[in-house]
């Protein structure tokens, strides 16, 4: 039902645009044909829907749609059917029955009330309904009786005609309500019955026809009558009293509580239908008799004294509750009764006097009645007390003599009853005052004689004299109760009538008394009159008011006189309680009461001289002052509770606050103000009391408080109205006679106690926190040392109250701080040097208390957190303007005192208001009167811009872009204010002020702007156009110039639209008037002023919803177009967003709630369409976008900050950029599988995951930005960030793993070890468990980014990398910085992590770590394993970022211990296996480490079963030789990469079965395609293949793919021939010779196995491909004997015998190129010594390609030359060139297909668009620099450039696969140049260990860098250059990436050793080519390694030798 309501609710607010849902509730509802069955039956579902339809109806009963109207009339129609039981769901019991009829009843009738048509139809059928309630038989009696419960409190309309015919029913219905019987009745009289007859029911005239006069309707004039005849008895006659009441209590008894509550609803709907329509006059008259005999029966039941009944207790309180009930009805039911009788007649005056005399004696029976304690009777009371008050009003005052002379002894009565003497008036009480008030409001304006008798009446009667007065000797009695309740009576009257006629005759008569009469002397009447007078005085009529304050004042003191006296000994306890509480809550009463600012003040100023009075007269006494003084403080509070201090007061009221604060602090009433307070004492009153004022001063400042606690408060409130005590300018505390005047010369306190006024020096000194020594005071009196005293109370006091402001509240202004009162005190001249350091102390402590007061509050939210801020911008405004003053000191002060704010509330750096009046301050002009110095002018100007330059400079170093944002609307204000441009003093401070990734000199230390993500995103906020991949300046004021005139572009297009809309439909509404031209004319003026009529504003309304819904379009648009995959433009969408934001906000500053409400489609549009895009250029305008909002409009921060956390928790849930954590998003982890990495291969996502990760960094930098301005001020936003690092960091393996991530990954991190260090701070103390929680999270997220190898990436964002290093470096000195705190105690004080006690027990399970032993201690181990890895992290990044930087930073850190590195792996294991892993990884050469990495492993086998590289820590030789038991493991394990299972096929695994498994496996796990690529490597291990497996392997993958088998018959064709005989080859041991026959033996036989497995289509494709290229191949040999002359054309002749056949021929080298034919004419004879190659050209089309897109391919055929060393050495190369690319390195390789394709055989492709150096040579007598220049242009050309770039980064590329490879004869011939020129190298025939001239080793360069190389390289010359620092860098990084894959490589070179291969025939090839990688060398020594080999290389001299020999000997071009 709860959310059919809420729906209803929803409905209607708007009907027209949920009509379907009202459609379907009215579906809900039963049909009206439902009711027409015999038995029908309802849902619970259906009453409800009927239900929500009457509320529906109650809310909007015009409602267009006529159905719900229908529905709940006809439901209505048919309610009688309800009263059945079997009507109603099984489920509803009686209660929900009656609530059902009591909710729709209420609905209905609200609905009636509202709705004329609806009222009509119901009062149709009210009528029926009720006829047949009274009539039907069928019908449930508790059903009808809840139904007619819920009519009479919910009356429906009813029509005119059926009202007699109604109320003959209700008095009919009873008939046997009462005994009919002559017996029953105690006068024996048979009743008169005379039933009407049925035939004229019909009309009511029958009814009252067929009744004979003096008989009730149907016989129920006996049945109404019978309790009233016997109560005539009872009252007529005092001798049968106790008789008749015995027989009415019996009468009583028989009366059943269903009769008496029939009567009573009887009663109600009676009344009812009488407020609704008049009835017929007889029937009327019947209906006064039988209620006025109800009220007769009344008056007997309450008088009965005495009810003895056998009846249960609980059941006889429910009768006579019920009875009264009836009671209460029937005289409501008289009373109305009464409305329309004519007022003019005797007779109606006649019944008006009885009814009034009836109606005050049932009152007056109610007040002496048993049971007038009961509520009932309390009710029955009161509405009798209404009726006569309505009875005399209504009738126009007739009956007011009358009636105040009856109701006088009737309040007098009630006035005598004891139980009203309370505090709690009473029920009765409030009756009788509230009739009493409305009788004389209603009498004062038509005959206020009788008033102001009755008025008088009552006041007199408290003097009239008792006779026990007039005995002799006779005990004097209490005051009789009446009294006193008359005087309650009359004072309440006063207060409610509020009329100073009425107080003129009262308070005389009560002054009076308290002078000269009963109440002069001390005792409760004086108590009570005292208190009447200082309420009547407290409604603020003047002579009043004066009569009562002079005479409470007179009281006061004389009470304080007689204190001490011989008479005060037999003083009675009320003269005490007179003047400790009756006296002071008087006065404490006029000062709430008083409005009237005049009087207000004359009652301060004559409340602060009794004050004084007061405390000069109790130096005087024995006691305590503060006992005299103390109460009167609240009043004091309350008189100056709306006092401004800050005005200017006469001196004579200022001299009164003074002498107030001066016995404040005399008689230590004020709270104590020192931090530490011991527990308050219990309250002292006692007179004896009194100790030393030295004493009394140090306790009222140390504490404890002794006093009352209220008067504490009050002092609290006195300080926020006390002016400052300065009373003089001139002299003012020099002059002691008014402070010494104070004291009384001969009372202890005198000031000529000089040890009293050590001990004032001492209170003063420990008030000021001990800033001023005691001894530095000496020059300072007493007195004066007590009113500085006072004066620190007062302003420490003051500052403790709401922080210092003086009016708290979110409004308040700079001038309400109370530094507006303290800084009073230093503008004195002339003060002694000992006063001015005690009042600047005075300022200072005064200044903490503050702080202490908002550092209290730091966590508190909502309301309380805006006064927070409100007094933290309060107090820094004051100081800013207190900059300016005069007096140094002053200027000093305020200085030092703004800086302290700063420093403890950072957020006061971005509140606009600050900022503002900073700024507005450098340039305003000063006051007038001060213009006339200019050296003045010049010192507060250089001040101000000196504190701004501080101010923005910090503020950015913290924030800078909500720095910039503020500074841009500071500009956008300026422009507003016709200030065209800043002033020269603005423009010079902020023009030198710079930030950004370049140098800068702003700040010292790491800040927040230090990171690199802050500032991306500040260079975003400023709007300036810089591009973030490059270093960048941003100059603050250029930029924020440029975007605020921007943004005021942006708002002015707005507002012109808007004008222009508004103008338009302002014309177009004049059209349709008469006058055209006055239309138009009066138009303008509105238009122009922009004073806008109400009649505009929906106008306006309508355009900004059609704005609105435009923009809304439009961003959906682009974001509809990122989603699809296009490209979003930068402009449109910034230019979009931008105006979207002006139009937001320009309308929310009109009004702020209702536009936030609807225009939060568009801000959460605008929030959330940089995320959707999830590019840097949308972030940057998302970032600027949301800096310009909160900037704007700072009260949309928390929401701007709610869908950003959304729109991030969005990101995760959608795995996008730092949470694409899908494998193919991992960057260079998914690039390399399988072949490096394990893993099986990915598609490569369409967009770069790069682009997104930016765009996350630039929203991280964003986020940090606002928690640095939130972190201090809002708790509500903090937790939303918590939120968001919640959802981050709830799974450690939800971010990506892309190494472009990094950064942003420890930004991240870095954000939530900041968020958690909140902790400490107070923001977030009740979240200290949750918080440590996600400490712990962001730890293991932190550790889990380690858990996999570290990998490299580059961009061309020549900032990236550096921004990347700068991140984890931030992150590491957070790290080192990070104070360590306890863990989370719980109330017994163990140690508590979220709830549970994480004390030293084994059996602990963490939420995040899983079991554990110490929490503690593990938690500083993994703090330190972190540490040790992110500076690790850090270093590697460095490297990255600064290649050539040759400075080691790790080399200052202290060594790690062997033991340490084996805790750091148990540690790294203990949270995940892979971390410990992955930190072997970066530590390779580490034995202690790796060794109990493998010891680790080993126990912990089956736990890391799907971690393929721990396969090495228990798969090796020694494993096999041992035939471990962890082998078995194998089967279960996760499938390696392929260099890593080449390993495996080395001869040291033996072949062994689990291991050759396990091989299998994994390479049957992949595509053979992937494998295809190692195919030499794996005919390789055919030679170890004793089981037959790797040969298995084989057939199988050649079964599954052909490109596989055709490669593999090419390389085992390849491998089929003996190798060179020489001396190396017969030294060869005999087994190795046997085991190479054997496997020779073997490759003809596998070769013939995958020939014969082939299917009839493998096999004809197989051999077509084959016999095509054995054809072209066999050219060689045929033109080995054709002279040379004569070989091209030989070929020709042979090319032209070829023929194609069939279209899927691809190229042996390229599987992915088709061949589509041969060009004839492209056949050229190569040179060579021995052999013939031949280059020949194909037609070929790619696979995958276009098919007409034809482009040539050469190839070379050899014959003769063993191809497979080439093949090799362009197998690492191309693994080089994937690493770099998938690093992202720009460096250039062409590994360009080599394929031996028989013995001696082999393809090689033709580099295309090259011509080797030799060739160049031939054509050019200059080197590479000129010949660059003749191919390229100038030096500096983009041509040149881009060629020389293009030499560089294939020479870097080139030199790094030189160095690990070394290949020689590195002559001109073998090096190649593209047409763009790149450098390729060709022919590898001399790699590894072997070189020409017999392995002479020459050329000793590890690679060629000749002299013409390097003037390309280094244009200076002398490796200064900015080229060659590009050159090496590429170099170092290059060789940095190949390191990462050093055994991948390795084993690559590993699998030929064996092959025969001349690379491998000397030396050892593996271990050099290991030793060139270095793993023993750290990033940083191996980028300095790489530097030196390119140093070493540079223009070496062997290298030019080696060119010189080969021009000689081979005619090679140099």
């Amino acid at each position: 039902m709860e959310a059919l309501i809420e729906l209803c609710d929803l409905i209607s607010h708007n009907p027209v645009k949920f009509a379907d849902k009202l459609a379907w509730i009215c579906g809900r509802c039963p049909p009206p044909d439902a009711f027409r069955g015999q038995s029908p039956r309802v849902t619970r579902s259906q009453l409800n829907a009927v239900l929500a339809l009457a509320l529906f109806l109650s809310k909007c009963p015009n409602h267009q749609d006529s159905r719900p109207r229908l529905l709940v009339v006809e439901f209505l129609k048919s309610i009688t059917v309800s009263f059945n039981l079997s009507f109603w769901p099984q489920s509803f019991n009686a209660v929900a029955v009656g609530s059902f009829y009591n909710d729709f009843l209420s609905y209905v009738c609200k609905a009636t009330d509202m709705s004329s048509e609806l009222s009509k139809d119901v009062a149709g059928v009210t009528g029926d309904i009720l006829i047949s309630a009274y009539n039907t038989k069928d019908g449930d009696i508790g059903t009808i009786k809840a139904f007619l419960n819920a009519l009479s409190k919910n009356f429906l309309p009813i029509l005119p005609s059926d009202v007699d015919k109604l109320v003959t029913i209700l008095m009919n219905s009873y008939d046997n309500t009462f005994p009919n019987s002559p017996r029953d009745f105690p006068d024996g009289s048979p009743s008169q019955t005379s039933p009407p007859s049925s035939s004229s029911s019909g009309t009511n005239s029958g009814i009252v026809d067929t009744t004979p006069k003096g008989s009730g309707v149907n016989g129920s004039s006996s049945a109404w009558k019978s309790t009233v005849d016997l109560l005539g008895t009872a009252v007529g006659s005092n001798e049968g009293e106790l008789a008749s009441s015995q027989k009415l209590i019996a009468s009583f008894e028989k009366e059943s509580v269903d009769n008496l509550e029939k009567q009573e609803t009887a009663f109600k709907l009676i009344g009812h239908i009488l407020d609704k329509s008049q009835i017929d006059q007889k029937l009327l008259e019947q209906v006064r008799r039988i209620a006025k005999e109800q009220i007769q029966s009344m008056l007997a039941f309450l008088k009965i004294q005495k009810f003895d009944s056998s009846e249960p207790k609980s059941l006889l309180k429910v009768r006579i509750n019920t009875k009264l009930s009836v009671y209460q009805a029937a005289a409501a039911l008289q009373i109305k009764s009464l409305t329309s009788i004519d007022s003019d007649g005797k007779s109606s005056k006649r019944l008006l006097h009885g009814t009034l005399a009836l109606l005050i004696e049932a009152a007056e029976a109610c007040l002496y009645s048993v049971w007038r304690k009961l509520r009932v009777c309390e009710e029955l009371f009161g509405a009798i007390l209404a009726g006569i008050s309505q009875i005399a009003v209504t009738r126009g005052g007739q009956l007011l003599r009358v009636l105040l002379i009856r109701f006088k002894p009737l309040v007098l009565t009630m006035c005598a009853q004891a139980d009203t003497r309370g505090s709690n008036h009473g029920v009765m009480f409030e009756s009788v005052l509230k009739t009493s008030c409305e009788i004389i409001e209603f009498g004062w304006s038509k005959d206020r004689s009788p008033v102001d008798t009755f008025i008088m009446g009552l006041a007199t009667s408290i003097r009239e004299r008792n006779d026990y007065e007039e005995e002799a000797g006779k005990e004097r009695h209490a005051v009789p109760t009446a009294k006193l309740n008359i005087i309650r009576l009359l004072a309440d009257l006063n207060v409610r009538v509020n009329k100073p006629e009425v107080i003129d005759t009262i308070l005389p008569l009560f002054i009076e008394s308290l002078e000269e009469g009963d109440a002069s002397t001390p005792g409760l009447l004086r108590l009570r009159l005292l208190d009447a007078v200082s309420r009547m005085a407290s409604l603020g009529f003047e002579n009043s008011y004066r009569e009562a304050v002079v005479l409470l004042t007179r009281s006061y003191l004389g009470k304080l006189s007689s204190i001490g006296s011989a008479e005060s000994k037999t003083m009675v306890p009320e003269a005490t309680t007179e003047r400790v509480e009756t006296l002071p809550s008087g006065f404490l009463t006029i000062a709430s009461g008083l409005t009237n600012t005049k009087l207000r003040l004359d009652y301060r100023n004559r409340l602060l001289s009794l004050c004084s009075d007061v405390g000069l007269a109790a130096e005087s006494k024995s006691g305590s002052g503060a006992d005299f003084l103390g109460p009167l403080l609240p009043s004091v509070a309350e008189i100056c509770s709306d006092f401004d201090p800050t005005v200017d007061v006469e001196p004579s009221l200022l001299k009164l606050f003074r002498n107030l604060w001066f016995y404040i602090a005399l008689f230590g009433l004020a709270p104590p103000i020192q931090t530490s307070q011991a527990p308050a004492k219990s309250v002292s009153t006692s007179l004896n009391s009194a100790g030393s004022v030295g004493s009394v001063s140090l306790q009222a400042v140390a504490g404890p408080y002794m006093w009352n606690t209220e008067w504490s408060s009050a002092v609290q409130r006195i300080s926020q109205g006390t002016p400052p005590l300065v009373v003089s300018s001139v002299k003012w505390l020099e002059d002691e006679l008014e402070l010494n005047a104070l004291h009384n010369p001969q009372s202890r306190r005198g000031s000529g106690n000089d040890k009293a006024a050590v001990t004032q020096r001492t209170a003063l000194s420990a008030a000021l926190g001990g800033r001023v020594e005691v001894s530095a005071m000496s020059t300072i009196s007493g007195v004066k040392a007590t009113y500085l005293l006072a004066v620190a109370f007062l302003e420490i006091i003051r500052f403790s109250s709401n922080g210092g402001i003086l009016n708290c509240g979110p409004t308040s202004t700079a001038s309400r701080s109370a530094f507006s009162c303290v800084f009073e005190y230093l503008k004195s001249p002339n003060l002694m040097p000992a006063v001015f350091q005690c009042l600047s102390a005075i300022v200072q402590r005064a200044f903490s208390t503050a702080l202490s007061w908002l550092e209290d509050r730091v966590s508190e939210t909502g309301n309380a957190a805006e006064i927070r801020e409100s007094a933290l911008c309060v107090h820094a405004c004051f100081l800013i303007k207190s900059m300016s003053q005069r007096e140094e000191h002053i200027r000093d002060t305020s200085v030092s005192l703004l800086n302290q704010i700063r420093e403890k509330f950072p957020q006061i750096l971005w509140n606009s208001a600050c900022l503002d009046l900073l700024l507005l301050s450098v340039h305003n002009d000063p006051p007038s009167a001060l213009v006339n110095d200019p050296a003045w002018i010049a010192t507060v100007r250089s001040l101000y811009q000196k504190i701004v330059r501080e101010w923005i400079i910090v503020s950015l170093s913290y924030a800078p872009c909500t720095s910039q944002g503020l500074l841009q609307e500071n500009l956008c204000k300026a422009n507003t204010w016709q200030r065209a441009q800043p002033t020269t003093d603005v423009v010079s401070l902020l023009s030198e002020i710079r930030i950004g990734t370049g140098k800068t000199d702003c700040w010292t230390g790491t800040r927040t702007a230090n990171i690199p993500a802050v500032m991306a995103a500040a260079a975003a906020a400023s709007g300036a156009n810089f591009k973030l991949s490059e270093a960048f300046n941003l100059e603050v004021l250029g930029t924020g110039v440029v975007s605020a005139t921007g943004k005021c572009n942006y708002a002015g297009e707005i507002a012109g639209m808007r004008r222009l809309y508004e103008n338009m439909e302002s014309v177009d509404g004049q059209d349709s008037d008469t006058s055209i031209s006055s239309g138009i004319g009066s138009s303008v003026p509105r238009i122009t002023s922009g004073g806008y009529s109400e009649q505009t504003q929906p106008r306006k309304d309508s355009f900004d919803e059609l704005l609105l819904s435009r923009f809304v379009r439009l961003i959906q648009k682009i974001v509809y177009t990122a989603e699809k995959g296009g490209e979003v433009d930068k402009a449109s969408f910034r230019e979009t967003c931008s105006q979207a934001t002006a139009l937001l906000l320009s309308n929310l500053a009109s009004d702020p709630k209702s536009k936030v409400e609807s225009f939060s489609q568009l801000l959460r549009l605008l929030c959330w369409c940089p995320a959707y895009i999830s590019t840097p250029d949308a972030m940057e305008t998302g970032v600027f976008i949301w800096t310009w909002l909160v900037s704007a409009a700072p009260q949309l921060g928390p929401l701007v900050l709610a869908e950003l956390v959304d729109a991030w928790l969005w990101t995760i849930d959608t795995k996008r950029g730092l949470f694409a954590s899908e494998v193919r998003y991992f960057g260079p982890t998914a690039k390399l599988r399988p072949h490096l990495i394990p893993g099986e291969p990915e598609m490569q996502p369409e967009k770069n995951p790069v682009d997104q990760i930016i765009a996350h960094r630039l929203w991280l930098g964003f986020l940090i930005d606002r928690f640095e301005v939130i972190r201090h001020d809002s708790v509500e936003q903090l937790l939303l960030l918590g939120r968001m690092l919640q959802g981050s960091t709830k799974l450690p393996w939800n971010f990506s793993r892309h190494p472009a991530a990094t950064g942003t990954f420890f930004t991240l991190m870095l954000l939530g070890l900041k968020f958690c260090a909140c902790q400490s701070q107070g923001h977030l103390q009740r979240f200290k468990p949750g918080l440590q929680l996600l400490e712990d999270r962001i730890y293991r997220a932190s550790l889990g980014w380690f858990a996999h190898e570290p990998e490299w990436y580059d961009t061309n964002n020549t900032n990236f990398s550096p921004s990347e290093a700068q991140s984890v470096s931030v992150f590491v000195q957070h790290l080192l910085n990070e104070r360590v705190d306890p863990p989370y105690l719980d109330a017994k004080g163990s140690k508590h992590e979220n709830g549970s006690s994480l004390n030293d027990a084994n059996d602990q399970h963490h939420p995040v770590w899983g079991p554990m032993e110490n929490y503690v201690l593990g938690r500083e181990k993994r703090k330190q394993l972190l540490l040790m890895l992110c500076q690790h992290e850090a270093d590697r990044l460095e490297v990255w970022a600064q290649p050539i930087n040759t400075k080691d930073n790790s080399s200052s850190r202290s060594k790690i211990s062997s033991e340490k590195w084996i805790e750091y792996a148990r540690t790294a294991f203990s949270v995940d296996p892979r971390i410990a892993l992955s930190v072997v990884a970066r530590f390779p050469t580490n034995s202690s480490l790796k060794g109990e990495v493998t010891q680790l492993v080993q126990s912990h086998i089956l736990e890391i079963r799907s971690i393929p590289e721990a396969l090495p820590y228990f798969v090796s030789p020694k494993a096999v030789d041992e035939n471990s038991a962890l082998l078995q493991q194998l089967p279960h394990w996760a499938a390696c990469s392929i260099t890593q299972a080449l390993e495996f096929l080395t001869p040291a695994y033996k072949g062994h079965p689990r291991v050759m498994a396990y091989i299998l496996r994994v390479l049957e796990s992949y595509p053979p395609e992937r494998v295809t690529f190692f195919m030499p490597q794996l005919v390789q291990a055919l030679r170890y293949d004793d089981e037959k497996l790797v040969e298995g392997y084989l057939l199988r993958a050649a079964h599954r793919s052909d490109i596989f088998a055709h490669i593999l018959i090419w390389h085992l064709q390849g491998e089929s021939c003996e190798p060179e005989t020489g001396k190396e080859s017969k030294e060869k041991d005999a087994a190795v010779a046997l085991k190479n026959s054997a496997f020779q033996e073997l490759l003809p036989l596998v070769r013939q196995h995958i020939i014969d497995s082939f299917t009839p289509k493998a096999l004809d494709i197989f051999q077509r491909e084959f016999d095509f290229f054995d054809k072209v191949t066999s050219i060689s040999g045929v033109l080995f004997p054709v002279p040379k002359e004569e070989r091209r054309a030989g070929i020709r002749r042979e090319l032209e015998k070829i023929e194609m056949n069939g279209d899927d021929l691809y190229l042996p080298t390229a599987p992915n190129k088709f061949v589509r034919g041969i060009q004839v004419n492209s056949g050229i004879p190569l040179q060579s010594a021995a052999k013939v190659p031949i280059m020949i050209t194909f037609n070929v089309v790619d696979k995958d390609g276009d098919p007409n897109d034809i482009r040539p391919q050469a190839c070379i055929f050899k014959v003769g030359d063993d191809c497979r060393q080439d093949v090799l050495a362009l197998q690492v190369i191309s693994l080089l060139k994937d690493i770099f690319e998938a690093v992202g390195l720009n460096l250039y390789l062409f590994p360009y297909g080599v394929l031996p394709t028989g013995p001696e055989r082999g393809i090689i492709e033709v580099v295309p668009n090259t011509r080797s150096r030799s060739q160049m040579g031939e054509t050019t007598d200059g080197g590479l620099y000129e010949i660059f220049q003749q191919d390229y242009g100038a030096v500096g050309s983009p041509s040149f450039e881009a060629a020389r770039e293009n030499f560089v980064i294939s020479s870097a590329g080139y030199a790094v696969a030189s160095l690990l490879l070394q290949p020689k004869d590195r002559h001109n011939g073998n090096l190649l140049f593209d047409s763009v020129g790149r450098l390729v190298h060709i022919d590898f025939g001399f790699i590894l260990e072997t070189s020409p001239g017999g392995n002479m080793r020459f050329e000793s360069a590890h690679f060629k860098l000749s002299h013409e190389m390097t003037q390309l390289l280094d244009p200076s010359g002398v490796m200064k250059s900015e080229t060659w620092y590009h050159f090496v860098s590429l170099c170092v990084k290059g060789y940095l990436a190949a390191r990462r894959h050093m055994d991948g490589i390795i084993n690559t070179v590993l699998m030929m050793l064996d092959s025969g291969l001349p690379c491998f025939s000397r030396g050892d090839p593996i271990g050099n080519l290991r030793k060139r990688f270095h793993p023993e060398m750290s990033e940083r020594e191996a980028a300095n390694f790489m530097i030196r080999t390119c140093t070493d290389a540079y223009n070496k001299w062997t290298t030019a030798g080696y060119d010189l020999i080969q021009y000689l000997q081979q005619g090679i071009e140099k």
